[in-house]
């Protein structure tokens, strides 16, 4: 889900690019183009969370995504990433976007919205989804949280958050509202095998192993707080999401990692979150996910729900595009070739262009360079060799299994 393909920034004030701020690991970030864009450096003023003054207790390095100041990392990407994948870590996803749906029309309503089908969702249940243009190609892809009947809760790409709302807004019909919520909300997240023994320390009245997968609880206490805790990420590894009011969220980072210290959770940025999401092949909107990429091409397929009685934006076209055979896929690549495949690289099979790399590079946990590829269908059989071109230079990968990492439960 959850997070963008955004272009190469600079810190307020200074002209250095996520390379500059971090050079050593470089090869580690797949959300970096692969050529500096003339003119790419904005003038405008940065967003921050409300956690951003407590970045630097942390020793956080900050950069622009898609015109946010966040972390890219506070001691190193691939200690952050070890430390999810062994320990816990834990992240500010603050600047995701909540959007609240209410109404007694809101179930018809989202149904017409979403890909997947959100009547299957039980109150205090999520679901991964989609919504898309009537061509098939992805407005986004979220959560959505069933609060109650007639109650639930979006979870936004921050980058997509204003297109969202105004694309929900300009859908409604019946007793349906909409509120942004984006502004009062913080999100943390604790990722990794160990993150309910820590925040369990902190949440004595609940007990967070009654939280199913992809189910939630609300107004618990954590650590004095209220806020909604939900089983989901966006690591591969089990772990909560945290929301909570944005007046809070500065305690709850000390606190939970405070409680983690034992343990050794580490703070984390979007650094590791990008290459743990992409180890376990989770999309990434603005990559895997676009307007001119659709959900089936994608690869999440499971998130579409074409046999759902209701009609939803896209149907028709996704429907054609399964019954008509995809003509392009997105597979996993490992290079053969010394090299690392970066978002756009040109792939080839012989001298036909069939493709281009979405996300790449040198994994943490499997020490392998390795990418995703949306390629012509007939080039994607599991061992099929292919070619990616790296600085001018065709270098051969092979189409291999995804996901590249999957947890032992």
């Amino acid at each position: 889900m959850n997070k963008e393909n955004l272009p190469i920034g600079k810190e307020l004030g200074a002209d250095r690019s996520i390379v500059a701020v971090m050079p050593e690991r470089k090869d580690l970030l797949s959300f970096l183009p692969s050529k500096r864009l003339k003119g790419d450096f904005r003038m405008t003023e940065l967003k921050r969370t409300p956690l951003f003054d407590v970045y630097k207790e942390n020793g956080g390095k900050t950069i622009d995504f898609g015109g946010w100041e966040l972390p890219v990392q506070f001691s190193s990407i691939k200690e952050e990433h070890e430390a999810v994948r062994n320990r816990a870590g834990l992240f500010d996803v603050s600047h995701m976007g909540e959007v609240e749906v209410r109404g007694s029309d809101s179930l018809s309503y989202l149904q017409k919205m979403m890909t997947n089908d959100i009547s299957k969702v039980k109150n205090g249940g999520a679901q991964y989804t989609a919504m898309c243009y009537e061509n098939g190609g992805t407005v986004d892809d979220l959560l959505v949280y069933k609060i109650e009947d007639n109650h639930y809760l979006l979870v936004v790409n921050a980058s997509n958050i204003e297109k969202d709302y105004k694309w929900l807004e300009e859908h409604l019909e019946g007793d349906v509202s909409i509120e942004n919520l984006s502004e009062k909300t913080a999100q943390l997240a604790i990722q990794g095998p160990l993150a309910e023994k820590v925040l369990q320390k902190l949440a004595a009245d609940t007990n967070l192993s009654d939280i199913g997968f992809f189910k939630f609880q609300q107004e618990v206490n954590i650590n004095g707080k209220k806020a909604l805790v939900s089983r989901t990420g966006y690591t591969g590894e089990d772990g909560f999401e945290v929301y909570c009011d944005a007046t809070d969220v500065v305690d709850l980072w000390r606190a939970i990692l405070h409680a983690g210290e034992e343990e050794g959770v580490l703070p984390c940025g979007l650094g590791a979150r990008d290459t743990l999401r992409f180890e376990a092949n989770l999309a990434l909107y603005g990559q895997e996910l676009s307007p001119e990429i659709s959900p089936l091409e994608a690869g999440i397929g499971f998130a579409v729900k074409l046999n759902k009685e209701a009609d939803f934006i896209g149907k028709d076209a996704l429907k054609q595009q399964k019954e008509s055979g995809l003509s392009r896929k997105l597979v996993g690549i490992e290079m053969i070739d010394r090299g690392i495949p970066r978002h756009g690289y040109p792939v080839y099979k012989g001298e036909e262009l069939i493709g281009e790399v979405t996300t790449g590079t040198q994994s943490p946990t499997l020490k392998k360079n390795i990418g995703l590829a949306l390629i012509k269908t007939e080039f994607t059989g599991i061992g099929s060799e292919v070619e990616v071109e790296i600085r001018g230079k065709r270098l051969k990968a092979s189409v291999v299994p995804t996901p590249f990492y999957k947890r032992e439960k």
